[in-house]
């Protein structure tokens, strides 16, 4: 069974629709993929009924954003009741609180003489969105030919390092652990930092993290193995997914996937 439990879709700054995301998921042969869009589950219900239809399982998630000393920690909901209260209070705060810090993104890349406006983030965006995220604006600043691709932007004008950058300050790592339990999820921390790793997970595991996001396609051998080596002594889930957002990156759907014997721990206490 090949499995992707990291894929995002135009709900949040995917490239495309949940339809599309399923349908190109299977024809990728995948059997199980988790839709995990930041900090909404809109896509699901959708996705769930492509699924259907090409005799995929989709598992209900999403990527919760934190902030942990101004660095954007994210959090992946498996499981996750995407109807829960908790779930629905968070989507309407965090789709609020995104277009907040958008507009402070912009507003920095204009003090700065690099001209784009909030409606040009919202037309790369789409009519679909629900969460709106950087790959947005990196898109808009390409269309305004301030970059020449998604890439150069994040890696010159609005990367983690770089003065138009804003934290999303949505919530801390261990309220995002909370949510997701909240929601009666499996609460699994997604492209750990290798420095973060050490200081910050006690305190997650202490709020209920269940384990991390070990099989990633950009994760290096020396990092898989050490985040393996974590999670077996300390009783953790081991994940995976390729944290697909668009073609344009040269990968398809399917082009990775992890087996499951290599996550059995998770799915077994997803049900599947």
């Amino acid at each position: 069974m090949k499995l992707d439990l990291h894929i995002h879709t135009t709900a949040s700054d995917g490239a495309w629709s949940p339809e599309a995301v399923v349908r190109a998921a299977a024809k990728g042969g995948l059997d199980v993929i988790a839709v995990s869009d930041h900090d909404t589950t809109a896509a699901f219900a959708t996705a769930s009924a492509v699924a259907a239809e090409v005799r995929l399982q989709v598992i209900p998630a999403l990527e919760v954003s934190s902030t942990h000393r101004d660095r954007d920690v994210h959090v992946l909901g498996y499981f996750v009741d995407p109807e829960a209260d908790a779930m629905i209070a968070h989507r309407a705060r965090a789709t609020s609180r995104r277009d907040e810090r958008m507009q402070e993104m912009v507003d920095r890349l204009s003090a700065s003489g690099i001209e784009i406006t909030f409606e040009q983030v919202e037309e790369e965006a789409g009519p679909d969105r629900v969460a709106i995220g950087r790959p947005h604006l990196a898109r808009a600043l390409v269309a305004a030919g301030h970059a020449s691709s998604v890439h150069g932007a994040f890696n010159t004008l609005i990367g983690d390092g770089s003065d138009a950058f804003v934290p999303t300050r949505l919530l801390t790592p261990v309220e995002a652990v909370e949510l997701i339990l909240a929601s009666h999820g499996i609460p699994i921390w997604a492209h750990p930092p290798g420095d973060l790793v050490d200081p910050l997970l006690p305190e997650l595991v202490r709020a209920g993290l269940r384990g991390l996001e070990v099989y990633r396609p950009s994760h290096k051998r020396h990092d898989m193995l050490r985040y393996e080596g974590i999670c077996r002594t300390s009783g953790l889930l081991m994940s995976g997914g390729s944290d697909w957002h668009t073609p344009d990156a040269g990968t398809a759907l399917g082009d990775f996937f992890v087996e499951a014997t290599e996550i059995e721990q998770l799915l077994e206490e997803g049900g599947l």
